[in-house]
């Protein structure tokens, strides 16, 4: 891997550790609910873009990372990760040709299931109810996708990373 290679890895780096600030980043009261995953956005933005350097790897240690930013069971993030790069890794060819609208609505398949795993693990620890407010990072996560993925392409090609 050339110099060049290294540094623009590392700005992927930045946008994940960014990512992760705005994860952990205190909401006022209960605009908390809306906060999306956005570690999960990056992370799908850099898998279809980039897939042979961000993957399932990379899922799961930013997915470990994440649980123990936010306090929780150690492993179930990087396990929904996992799960959902996967996903994009193996349909990324596909994804990549499909307009904005269409690649919305596979994020936000990709973020419901993500939610759903979180809710299936957490109900194994103890029984749990299913609240409005579990739907709503989905919903906001989708409507950041266009911005996200506009802002991460902006640094792909200013940075001609491949």
């Amino acid at each position: 891997m050339q110099l060049n290679n290294y540094a623009g890895f590392f700005r992927v780096i930045l946008t994940l550790v960014f990512a992760m600030c705005l994860r952990i980043a205190p909401w006022p009261g209960e605009m908390a609910a809306f906060n999306p995953d956005w570690v999960l956005l990056v992370l799908i933005y850099w898998s279809l873009a980039i897939p042979d350097r961000v993957g399932i790897f990379h899922a799961w240690i930013f997915g470990l990372l994440t649980d123990v930013l936010t306090g929780r069971l150690l492993g179930q993030y990087a396990l929904a990760y996992s799960l959902v790069i996967y996903i994009c890794i193996k349909l990324h060819k596909r994804l990549r040709r499909f307009p904005m609208l269409q690649q919305g609505l596979f994020v936000f398949f990709c973020l419901l299931l993500s939610q759903l795993l979180l809710f299936f693990i957490k109900n194994l620890q103890h029984p749990a109810q299913l609240h409005a407010s579990f739907w709503l990072p989905v919903f906001t996560g989708t409507l950041c996708w266009p911005l996200v993925y506009g802002v991460l392409r902006f640094v792909r090609l200013s940075r001609r990373l491949s």
